[in-house]
């Protein structure tokens, strides 16, 4: 019988990790600040500096860009 379960085991699938979503634990730094950047703007309530910030580097980088490009 143990015989017939292991080779059960070993045809069947392997159950595969579930994603957890935005409480997944992250390894690069990189991720790390931008999960604590959200987790501020969450419990900071509607006060929205996160966005707001985004948007600034957003209008700043495609500016850079535009002036990349005209050269």
């Amino acid at each position: 019988m143990k015989y017939i379960t292991a080779i059960m085991r070993k045809i069947l699938p392997k159950e595969l990790p579930k994603p957890v979503g935005r409480w997944n634990i992250e390894y690069c730094n990189k991720k790390i600040n931008h999960k604590i950047d959200l987790s501020n703007e969450d419990h900071c309530g509607p006060c929205g500096q996160y966005a707001l910030t985004k948007l600034e580097l957003e209008v700043e980088n495609k500016k850079y860009q535009q002036v990349e490009f005209k050269k």
